[in-house]
């Protein structure tokens, strides 16, 4: 099978929010403070070897070489610490979090995402799996966790790197200026399936933002057609609801990601395979396949059942 590139937005150099656009000056100025010392280096450099004459030595004690040394360190000193100055400067205005946030949980596991939208009322609660649906302009703090091993949560676009730590707790608070899909990824190796394990933030319109929500809010779509109900029947009657939790229904497992609005998704296996039906069809009889050591395991189904099973999982949205 022809696997499809999924495309999105993923530099460190292209902010979408404020704290990116933060480190990216950062970058800008070290990159050109070093860029400057390099240039200035190569040019005395090339001074010397082109003026130095074998016969003359150069008496380290003579005023005039101490004179340059004494500068040559100065100069040196004062831009460290002007650098390290502007670190810190820009490490603290990342620290800031705001009071009223969008607050989201994400627990690192191997090998994807599980993202958890934190309500008062536990009714508004949204669980999902790889997938982060923000409001453009609106902070969002995101806690960290992990189940397992350290995974390292980072979106370049939006922010910087983060890592999940065993047994800690940890936040990271974001914005996106304008609207777009950002690619994230897990930047710590964690597994046998590290490079699979990525994560998309979608930054909607406030507008198209209060719609996702109130949909995402809903319980399943109830199969209105022969085959979507003949395909829950395959669901609920396969190992399926073991690990799977459908909203709505008595499939209520917690191992693998929640399915209740499965088909509104771009990716499977976080962002393993496009979430289109061909590719569906193949990860539900061999996940092994795109993605070897994942708890996912190869679907044994009897004739005729695998197509109405996937007519009901695209039906979730």
């Amino acid at each position: 099978m022809t696997i499809v590139l999924m495309t999105g937005i993923q530099s460190a150099l292209n902010p979408a929010g404020v704290q990116a656009e933060k480190i990216a000056r950062l970058w800008d100025l070290f990159f050109w403070v070093s860029a400057v010392v390099y240039v200035l280096v190569m040019i005395f450099l090339l001074a010397a070897l082109l003026r130095r004459r074998p016969e003359i030595v150069p008496n380290a004690t003579s005023p005039r070489v101490r004179a340059a040394v004494s500068i040559a360190t100065g100069l040196t000193v004062l831009t460290l610490f002007a650098l390290l100055t502007a670190s810190i400067f820009t490490g603290r205005s990342l620290s800031d979090v705001p009071e009223r946030a969008i607050q989201i949980g994400v627990t690192g596991k191997q090998w994807w995402w599980h993202i958890e939208y934190d309500d008062t009322d536990k009714s508004k609660r949204i669980t999902t799996a790889n997938e982060i649906t923000i409001p453009v302009g609106m902070p969002v703090t995101v806690h960290l966790q992990t189940s397992d091993v350290i995974h390292s949560f980072w979106v370049p676009n939006l922010h910087g790197k983060r890592d999940l730590i065993p047994g800690r707790r940890l936040t990271w608070t974001f914005s996106a200026d304008r609207p777009g899909v950002y690619r994230g990824q897990c930047a710590e190796f964690c597994g046998y399936q590290h490079a699979k394990m990525a994560l998309w933030i979608n930054a909607l319109p406030a507008a198209e933002y209060a719609s996702w929500l109130e949909a995402s809010r809903k319980s399943s779509k109830i199969p209105s057609t022969p085959e979507e109900r003949k395909g829950q029947e395959v669901f609920m009657s396969s190992p399926c609801p073991l690990c799977h939790t459908i909203g709505g229904t008595e499939a209520a497992g917690k191992t693998g990601p929640d399915l209740t609005h499965f088909a509104s998704r771009r990716s499977i296996g976080a962002a393993s395979v496009p979430n289109r039906r061909e590719f569906l069809a193949h990860w539900i009889v061999d996940a092994q396949h795109f993605k070897p050591g994942s708890l996912m395991p190869s679907m044994t189904l009897e004739p005729g059942q695998l197509e109405p099973l996937v007519v009901y999982l695209e039906s979730l949205r």
